[in-house]
C-alpha cells in the first residue's frame, strides 16, 4: 500500500453491460474514497468489441505495456454478440493473465443476507468460504496439439503443465490467506490424486512440505468430485479450498450459484508482486445493455476487493457493509436484471451515499 494513498487504477468497461456495472463501480470507489482520504487516477481504456470491429485490435503491445505501469485494473465484462466466442477472451482476458503474471484467481463464496440459497436450510453463517485458484498454468497453458487435424485418424492433445515454483507459489499464497483471513484456519486442497497422478503427485507433496510452516493452519484435501458434493452438501465445512487451474474454473461456477448467483458473484485475477485485474464473474448480458437494469453488485464487490488487495481493508470493510445494509433493507427485491425493484444507477446512488 502506498503511504500517500494514491493509486492509478485502470478501468476496462469493456462490452455490454460491462461499462454500465462499471459505472455504479466507480461511483462507490469514489463516494468510499472521499470519506477516507483516498485518491485515484483513473484511466479508461476502450478494450473489447466495438474497438475490434472498428481496428481489428485486441490488445495491442502498447497498451499491455502501460497497464503495467498500474496498480489495478478495474474491468466489467468481456464478450460481444458480433465478434466470434474466443477472440476477445482469449486475447484480452487469458493474455492479460499470462502477461500480467496473474498467477491467482481469488473467488470469495459468500451468501449475503436476504439473498435466495438455492440449497435448503442453508444461511449466511453456513456458506462463506473462499477459493485459490492457480491460474497460468494446467490445461490452460495452451500446452499440446492436433495429429493428423480433420481426418479420421485425427488425435487431439491437451496437456495440464504443472511446474513446481507456480504449484508453490499458488500453495504459499492459500496459505498466507488463510492465515490473514483468520476463520477456522483450515485449507483444503482440492485435488484427482487416484487418478492424475503425476500433476497431483507434486501439488499434494508441495502443499504437505508448505504445511509445516504454518502449523497454526489445518490442512485437508478432498478429490475434485467430493468438493462438488459437500458445496452443496455441507459448504460450513469449507474455510479456503485451493485448486488448480481447471478445478478451480469449475467449482468457483458452482460457487457462485449456492451464493446466489452470477449478479452477486466477484473475482481477482492477482499477482502479488504486480498488476491485478477485479471483475464481476457474470458476462456482458448484451440483450440487458443500455436498460438500465443490470445488477451492478457483482461489480460492486470486485472494487471492495480491489480495495482490499491495494491495503485499504477499511475501505473494503465499507464497501461490503453498504452491500449487506442494501440487501437487509429489502429494497431490492431480486438480483436478476429486470426484477430488482430499482435501477442499475439507484442502487448505484445508494450505496455510495450508504460508504
Amino acid at each position: 500500500m502506498r503511504s500517500s494513498k494514491s493509486y492509478k487504477i485502470a478501468v476496462i468497461p469493456g462490452d455490454g453491460t460491462g461499462p454500465e456495472v462499471v459505472k455504479e463501480g466507480v461511483k462507490v470507489l469514489k463516494a468510499v474514497a472521499a470519506s477516507l482520504s483516498i485518491k485515484y487516477e483513473l484511466v479508461n481504456y476502450d478494450l473489447g468489441g466495438e474497438r475490434y470491429k472498428k481496428t481489428g485490435e485486441i490488445l495491442p503491445d502498447s497498451v499491455l505495456k502501460e497497464l503495467k505501469k498500474f496498480d489495478s485494473i478495474y474491468l466489467g465484462a468481456i464478450g460481444h454478440p458480433e465478434v466470434k466466442p474466443g477472440i476477445l477472451e482469449k486475447g484480452i482476458l487469458l493474455r492479460m493473465r499470462f502477461e500480467l503474471d496473474q498467477y491467482i484467481n481469488l473467488r470469495p463464496v459468500k451468501l449475503y443476507p436476504n439473498v435466495p440459497c438455492p440449497l435448503r436450510d442453508k444461511k449466511p453463517k453456513d456458506i462463506d468460504f473462499v477459493v485459490v485458484r492457480e491460474n497460468t498454468e494446467g490445461l490452460y497453458s495452451g500446452g499440446g496439439g492436433f495429429l493428423k487435424k480433420g481426418t479420421s485418424d485425427e488425435v487431439a492433445i491437451q496437456e495440464s503443465i504443472n511446474t513446481r515454483k507456480g504449484v508453490e507459489r499458488c500453495l504459499r499464497y492459500a496459505f498466507q490467506y488463510t492465515l490473514k483471513r483468520n476463520k477456522v484456519r483450515k485449507l483444503t486442497l482440492c485435488g484427482k490424486t487416484n487418478v492424475l497422478t503425476y500433476a497431483f503427485d507434486l501439488w499434494e507433496r508441495t502443499f504437505h512440505e508448505l504445511a509445516k510452516e504454518f502449523p497454526k493452519i489445518k490442512t485437508d484435501y478432498a478429490h475434485v468430485d467430493a468438493t462438488c458434493m459437500w458445496m452443496v452438501k455441507n459448504p460450513e465445512w469449507f474455510d479456503v479450498i485451493v485448486t488448480d487451474n481447471m478445478f478451480g474454473d469449475i467449482i468457483t461456477d458452482l460457487g457462485a450459484m449456492i451464493q446466489g448467483g452470477m449478479g452477486i458473484a466477484a473475482g481477482g485475477n492477482i499477482n502479488p508482486e504486480g498488476v491485478s485485474m477485479f471483475e464481476p464473474i457474470g458476462g456482458s448480458a448484451p440483450k440487458y445493455t443500455g436498460k438500465n437494469v443490470i445488477n451492478p453488485l457483482a461489480a460492486i464487490c470486485a472494487g471492495g476487493m480491489m480495495l482490499e488487495t491495494l491495503g485499504e481493508e477499511k475501505a473494503a470493510q465499507r464497501v461490503e457493509a453498504a452491500v449487506i445494509k442494501l440487501l437487509e433493507s429489502g429494497k431490492l427485491k431480486s438480483l436478476d436484471a429486470g426484477k430488482m425493484g430499482m435501477s442499475t444507477s439507484e442502487i448505484g446512488d445508494w450505496l455510495a451515499a450508504n460508504v
